[in-house]
């Protein structure tokens, strides 16, 4: 059994955030996976890379550079030996990123290396397939899930907050047909598409906010920790010093 916690959900789910912030309860790492897919499409872009020749893109992974490094100060994503973590955030990382995210050779590339990384330290990876496909093993393996119009009320709000989400400003009904188109892209892909995993723990998070989410996940790991003595010795730990401040109920 993998030392990880995966937390899986549709875009706009709250997973990024709550992964970062659980990590940081638990004093572990939160492994940003997303990250790495945008990683490979800013080093395609500056390799001149085509990403609809996906046997150019095969035959260039093992040379693209990447590496992600974890220490005290958080997640580096190198490219070659350099940070490219401030580089990769522009609408056309984001565009490009959701292009080579989708080749299966980039799939294969990146979960092969997410899965190494979970290997070596307890970690918090979110995604849309990391419990079912990823790490199938995870100790704990989360899906958070809450309607399209609150996801999208989520994403259209952190747009108008944050420059860096997008230049172009949208209205609320355009940020709704996004998400509910990618939600059809990436449920219904042939490779690894989002799906909860059989045996992961479904949160509706429609009318909770984030603080909840996470005492409802430690609550929830402290139980599991409790009815499975190998993962118990483990976490116990990390789970005796995580600080909830509610019963973890919305």
């Amino acid at each position: 059994m993998t030392h990880a916690i995966a937390i899986d959900g549709l875009s706009g789910a709250g997973k990024s955030t709550v992964s970062r912030l659980l990590a940081q309860n638990l004093g572990i790492h939160y492994l940003d996976t997303g990250a790495m897919y945008r990683s490979l499409a800013y080093a395609a872009r500056q390799d001149k890379i085509d990403l609809n020749n996906e046997a150019q893109v095969k035959d260039w992974l093992p040379i693209s550079g990447l590496e992600i490094v974890l220490d005290n100060h958080g997640q580096k994503t190198m490219i070659h030996d350099v940070d490219v973590s401030s580089l990769i955030r522009s609408p056309e990382m984001s565009r490009l990123s959701s292009q080579i995210s989708a080749l299966p050779p980039v799939r294969y590339y990146c979960a092969v290396k997410q899965r190494e990384l979970a290997n070596k330290t307890p970690l918090v990876l979110d995604g849309r397939d990391i419990g079912s496909f990823v790490l199938p093993d995870a100790a704990f393996k989360f899906y958070l899930d809450a309607t399209a119009e609150e996801r999208a009320r989520r994403r259209w709000l952190q747009m108008q907050e944050d420059p860096a989400h997008g230049a172009k400003k949208q209205s609320f009904e355009q940020v709704l047909q996004e998400i509910q188109s990618r939600d059809a892209n990436d449920s219904n892909r042939e490779l690894a598409p989002a799906v909860a995993a059989q045996d992961s723990i479904v949160i509706d998070t429609t009318n909770m906010n984030i603080g909840q989410v996470i005492d409802r996940i430690i609550l929830l790991m402290r139980k599991r920790a409790s009815d499975n003595e190998s993962i118990g010795d483990f976490w116990r730990n990390y789970l005796e010093k995580a600080h909830v401040t509610s019963d973890g109920k919305n």
